[in-house]
């Protein structure tokens, strides 16, 4: 069973939101709450069968430049899904954390996001790690002024603890729904010897079936790191 050697640390792609609301005739907005839901029933699931980490593609640099409108949609639903969700991530051990660089938010989101990341600190399940205005070039130039900052000398170590990642580790297993085959700026470092799966399954509807589908595919995989 996919459940009884879960990877240690999963990343999604969550792609597909704006695809299946004009598939149905609804606005953008519409796709963005259906995934917020489908993100709930993940995250659950990886916390069940004991994921340790699941980071999330929620928001990068480059989606600034979608409609005003939008933005501002998704800030409200950001906010309001981290404060629903506190009492899941309780009730299911869950810890919250977020990377990316946060400092462009609102005041208000940035408030909602430190208090949640604060009450659930002492949670010891899985961590729901959300990336936020993230993009994996501009990660890497902060960790480089990080290095830079604290003197230290440049060497893997050194530089993977300067990553918003650290804490984290490396990707064991990267998911990216709707088709896409790209990795659109996301944890290039961290991707490096990650299991990669790409399905046509828009967000919305990736379900925990098809994810214990590719879990299982994953353990089935020979990962060499490199080596024969």
């Amino acid at each position: 069973m996919s459940s009884s050697n879960p990877p240690t640390h999963i990343a999604i792609i969550m792609d597909g939101n704006g695809r299946w609301a004009k598939q149905r005739g609804l606005k953008r907005t519409a796709g963005h709450e259906e995934g917020a839901r489908v993100v709930r029933n993940i995250t659950k699931h990886c916390a069940k069968i004991g994921v340790k980490y699941l980071t999330l593609y929620a928001f990068s640099t480059e989606n600034w430049t979608r409609p005003k409108l939008e933005v501002e949609y998704l800030m409200k639903l950001l906010e309001k899904y981290l404060k629903n969700e506190l009492e899941t991530f309780i009730q299911n051990s869950i810890r919250f954390k977020a990377i990316g660089d946060l400092s462009k938010f609102s005041k208000s989101l940035q408030k909602t996001i430190k208090d949640i990341e604060e009450k659930t600190s002492k949670n010891l399940g899985l961590t729901q790690v959300l990336a936020l205005n993230y993009g994996s070039k501009d990660e890497i130039i902060r960790a480089i002024k990080k290095l830079n900052d604290k003197n230290l000398e440049i060497n893997e170590k050194n530089f993977e603890s300067c990553l918003d990642t650290a804490e984290f580790g490396d990707v064991d297993l990267l998911i990216r729904t709707s088709g896409e085959v790209r990795l659109s700026n996301y944890l290039l470092w961290q991707n490096a010897y990650a299991e990669m799966f790409f399905t046509q399954t828009l967000w919305p509807d990736f379900s925990v079936k098809e994810l214990d589908d590719i879990i299982e595919d994953f353990n089935k995989r020979q990962r060499r790191f490199g080596g024969v």
